[in-house]
Order: structure tokens, then C-alpha cells, then sequence
């Protein structure tokens, strides 16, 4: 760590003890400090934004803060703080933008890796479920990527799956191994006992993103009967247990109504969770049901849905598409993240099986430098109109250029799908979703700055 860094850490430790002595009293003053710290350029739309809030106690975002020192553990909240806002954000970004400027590639803010392609649950339309326990990523593999990210300022690292839970004391481990880092998970949460909860106490740097997808009789349809009521059972011990969690959202034609309504929102509060991460359904694999997949209406009421309840409701969301808008376009290909599956291979995004470089046989730098990344790179925005960011759902063909440009083959383990294939599956959704995201990116860009196209 150099000297500046080093400042960073030992100024924001300084600024961290002076708030929790009295959160009330001077959280509004932090802003001078972040900013002193930051330098200009480092998340400068973010800070305006959170000087804003921290101005306002009546804000639902101050009252989301403030919750974070009645609801969760003191030592948690502090080692969260420090991983996140220190290393990751004052540290790390601009180590990754110097990376990006050295190396003439994408260097991600974000990791997502599957430890395991097994997953304990069956849910209709999910391509895990066709996997079965036939992939598992080792220990020291996990590690390595690890240590191999941090070189380059990635400190933020989520598991998918399969269901990560699975490899509960691997995960343990490397949240030991890497007490610097920020380590989420999203899960089905049926793994979580008291056991489990207690060893996130201990190491202070793991927080889950369950998946939940409406109220009982929505969730049970297509996970499973009694996969609610357990879910329930994990949210109520991590609440107990003054641990910070949050929802993972599937919206699909089946369950939009209820996932975008103002009673789910006050739910997702009332459960306990900070944040809550919203992807619509994607017609992945051989078994996937397009007919899951929303319609354009559908998809403009979450639009609006999010962003009238982000206003009101103190809980964190984003959604996956529907935010495009805010940071420019598709944020996959290693822009803002990538994922590693549980075979090793090294993909642009969780929804897009296709690879041309595995973690067994090249270094991530080597893959982020590879012909399908730099596809992504030099492509990226893959439409000006930011309400459309997804080379697969919203930019009919764009995906199947990439891949037969760079040579990626499918990574689907199960049924090796042919790219052309998958982007048809898209193709009515991307026509329809290109009328609506016209029409509502025109409302929000009067003057005509950045023009869809």
C-alpha cells in the first residue's frame, strides 16, 4: 500500500470513529472529509447525491443511514465501512482507472464467481437447475482470483451459483483469507441457520442478497413449496442477529404485479433488508420459458415502479436494466463487472454464457485483454439510448457479432446453445422494448443530448 493510500485509510478511520460517537450530530458533516479524501473525479455524481440526503433527516435515504447504526452490529457496520467506501471505492477505483489507462482494457469494480453449479432447489426456467453438481471451482482457484483482483483494485467479489451456500466454509475461508475485502452472496438463503449467521458475525465481511420473488404463493410456484417460509427463517435470524442482507429480485410476466407494488417495497423494509438488487427474467439454457420473460409495458411500470419508491422508501434498489441510464449503458465485459462460472470460464456477465478464456489457463488481466472483453470494450455503449443497454435483450444481434467476431464458445454445460438461438429467444422483446425506451428516454432527454438511436 503506498503512502497516499495509507493516508486514505488512516484519515477515513479517523473520520468513521468521529461519526459513530454521534451519528446524529455528524453525519453531516463526513461530505468535507469524503471529498478531501476522494479527489474530484472519484464518484463525484455519488457524493453530490449523498450531500444532499445527509442534509435532509426527513429523507428516506438519511432515515436507510441512520438504521444502519440501530439495526446492525457494531463491528460489522465498521469493517463494511472500511472494505466498501475505503478499500473499494478511495482505494480501489482509482487503481482500477489506472489499470484501465495502462493496460488499453476493461478492469472491473466487481467479481461474480460460481463456487459450485449445484444448488439445493429446482426453480422452473433456471439453467442451474439443468446443471446438477457438475462444476465446482477449488478453493485455491477462488483465491487466486482473488488475489489476482486486488492487484488490479477490484475489493468487491459476489458468489452466484448454483447456490453458494453450498460451499458455506470455503466461502468462510476466504472471507478470512481477505479481511480487505467486500463479499456478497446471492441466495436462495434455505442454507442459513444460527451456525451460519454466527460465523458472518466473526468475520464481518460477508452480506447476502436473497432471493425472494414476491409473497408465498409467488415464490412457492416456481421455487418449490416451503421455500418461502424457510427464507423467512434466514431473514429473521440475520435480523436478529444485527446482520446486514439484502432481496434479489426476479421480475417475470408471472410476477411483476406484486414484485413492483408499494406492499412488496414496505415488505422488503419490514423483512429487514438494506438494498435490493432487480433483474427481470432472461431465457437462459435449454430449459428457460420465454413466456416468463415481461412484456414492454411490464418493464416501463418496474421503471417507474423504482424510481417513485426510491424516493420514499428507505431501502437501496437498483435495477439490473432499468438503471442503465445512470451508468451509461452495459456495465459487463469487466466495465464495471464480469463473472467467473464454476467451470472457470471467465464471461462479460452472469446472463451471458459465452467465453473464450478460463481462469485455469490465463490470468484474469489476460482475459479482460481477450478478443470477446475487447469486444466489449470497443462496443460499449451498445446504444446511446442508456434505457437500452444489454448487447442480448435490448440490441437484437449485437451479442452474436461479439461472439462470432472474438471465437467465444457457449459455456453451457448441459446444452452448449448456439448465440444465434439465444438472441432470438430476445429478439420480439428488444423490438417492443425499443419503442418504449424511445419514448421515455425522449421525456428525460429534452434538449436531445445523447440521442437514442
Amino acid at each position: 500500500m503506498g503512502l497516499m493510500d495509507r493516508v486514505k485509510k488512516t484519515g477515513m478511520s479517523i473520520m468513521y470513529d468521529y461519526l459513530d460517537k454521534d451519528p446524529d450530530r455528524n453525519l453531516p458533516k463526513i461530505m468535507d472529509w469524503v471529498d478531501q479524501f476522494a479527489g474530484k473525479d472519484v464518484f463525484a455524481a455519488a457524493r453530490k447525491q449523498a450531500r444532499k440526503v445527509i442534509e435532509d433527516p426527513d429523507n428516506n435515504w438519511y432515515r436507510l443511514i441512520k438504521s444502519l447504526w440501530t439495526d446492525i452490529d457494531d463491528g460489522v457496520r465498521k469493517t463494511l465501512f472500511e472494505n466498501f467506501i475505503v478499500n473499494s471505492a478511495l482505494i480501489g477505483f482509482p487503481k482500477e482507472c489506472d489499470n484501465r489507462e495502462k493496460y488499453g482494457c476493461n478492469i472491473p469494480w466487481a467479481i461474480l464467481m460460481d463456487p459450485t453449479s449445484a444448488c439445493n432447489l429446482h426453480c422452473t426456467g433456471c439453467w442451474a437447475a439443468e446443471y446438477g453438481n457438475k462444476m465446482n471451482m477449488d478453493l485455491d482457484t477462488m483465491d487466486s482470483i482473488i488475489r489476482q483482483g486486488t492487484e488490479l483494485g477490484t475489493y468487491m467479489y459476489l458468489y452466484t451459483g448454483g447456490e453458494p451456500l453450498v460451499r458455506k466454509k470455503d466461502i468462510i475461508t476466504l472471507c478470512e483469507r481477505h479481511p480487505d475485502c467486500v463479499f456478497m452472496s446471492f441466495t436462495n438463503a434455505t442454507l442459513i441457520d444460527e451456525a451460519f449467521a454466527d460465523e458472518m458475525l466473526r468475520v464481518k465481511n460477508f452480506v447476502p442478497a436473497i432471493s425472494v420473488e414476491g409473497f408465498e404463493e409467488a415464490t412457492d410456484s416456481r421455487r418449490g413449496h416451503g421455500t418461502f417460509q424457510a427464507v423467512m427463517r434466514a431473514m429473521e435470524i440475520l435480523k436478529r442477529k444485527k446482520l446486514p442482507f439484502g432481496v434479489s429480485c426476479c421480475y417475470t410476466r408471472a410476477n411483476v404485479d406484486v414484485i413492483g407494488s408499494e406492499a412488496y417495497f414496505d415488505k422488503m423494509v419490514e423483512w429487514g433488508a438494506k438494498f435490493a438488487w432487480f433483474f427481470t427474467y432472461m431465457p437462459i439454457g435449454a430449459d428457460a420459458v420465454p413466456e416468463l420473460m415481461v412484456t414492454a409495458e411490464q418493464r416501463e411500470f418496474m421503471y417507474h415502479q423504482i424510481r417513485k419508491f426510491r424516493d420514499s422508501k428507505p431501502i437501496f434498489t437498483l435495477d439490473f436494466w432499468n438503471d442503465g441510464e445512470y451508468v451509461e449503458g452495459c456495465i459487463a465485459g469487466g466495465r464495471h463487472y464480469c463473472h467467473i462460472n464454476a467451470a472457470g470460464d471467465i464471461e462479460p456477465c452472469a446472463f451471458i454464457h459465452y467465453s473464450d478464456s478460463n481462469i485455469h489457463n490465463k490470468t484474469l488481466l489476460e482475459a479482460y485483454q481477450s478478443p470477446l472483453f475487447m469486444a466489449y470494450h470497443d462496443n460499449q455503449p451498445f446504444n446511446q439510448n442508456h434505457l437500452r443497454p444489454c448487447p442480448l435483450l435490448d440490441n437484437y444481434g449485437r451479442l452474436a457479432d461479439m461472439v462470432e467476431q472474438s471465437g467465444a464458445k457457449s459455456t453451457d454445460l448441459a446444452a452448449p446453445e448456439d448465440v444465434h438461438t439465444l438472441c432470438g429467444k430476445c429478439k420480439d422483446a428488444a423490438e417492443h422494448w425499443a419503442v418504449t425506451a424511445g419514448a421515455l428516454w425522449a421525456a428525460s432527454h429534452p434538449d436531445g443530448v445523447h440521442k437514442a438511436e
